[in-house]
């Protein structure tokens, strides 16, 4: 079951991501953050953009969420998403779905771009992302150190709309998913790809 992240699910979802640091590319963090930085993380986000659990009988097998990746105003329509699943969710679908509801809210709050920051040997990311839309900007080889050796890092990007001219910032994703026709036209859409 998708549903909307709470903050009862923070030790889960930290409980997903610890083995991420400790033991992969896949974040360039180094230290796995306390419950209460987490929290805090949780809450920042939360403020503004959607993050989203997958559960199942009660356990919560993975996580997305949407961040800010620059804090410029010219940036307010570029969202970051993220996605962490426990080892035994991946590869059925999950992460997909997470990513579908997750960008389908983005585009309802008025996001235009979406980019993603890619360990450059993460190449299962790498082809996910492509599969679902995003394309290669740049790369930035060797910019990133972790586990004793130098990383590269791929910029990708995907489009939620064409250019167009906003009139106002994205609005807070709490709008969105308090308009239950929105939420359910979205869970609609998605239950019939």
């Amino acid at each position: 079951m998708l549903r909307i992240a709470t903050k009862a699910d923070v030790p889960a979802m930290l409980d997903i991501y610890g083995p991420y640091i400790l033991h992969s590319t896949a974040t360039f963090e180094y230290t796995v953050p306390s419950p209460a930085e987490f929290t805090a993380r949780f809450e920042a986000v939360t403020a503004q953009y959607p993050w989203l659990v997958w559960e199942e009988d009660g356990e919560i097998l993975g996580y997305a969420y949407a961040s800010a990746p620059y804090a410029r105003a010219a940036y307010a329509w570029c969202a970051e998403p993220s996605v962490y699943l426990r080892p035994r969710a991946r590869g059925r679908g999950i992460g997909k779905k997470l990513c579908a509801v997750l960008e389908n809210v983005l585009d309802a709050q008025g996001y235009v771009v979406m980019y993603s920051l890619i360990c450059s040997e993460n190449q299962a990311s790498i082809r996910f992302h492509t599969k679902n839309g995003y394309s290669i900007r740049s790369e930035f080889p060797d910019c990133g150190f972790k586990f004793g050796r130098w990383l590269g890092l791929i910029w990708m990007e995907k489009r939620l709309k064409s250019t167009v001219f906003p009139t106002a910032p994205p609005v807070s994703w709490r709008s969105i998913v308090e308009n239950n026709e929105i939420v359910n036209n979205i869970l609609d859409k998605l239950s019939l790809s």
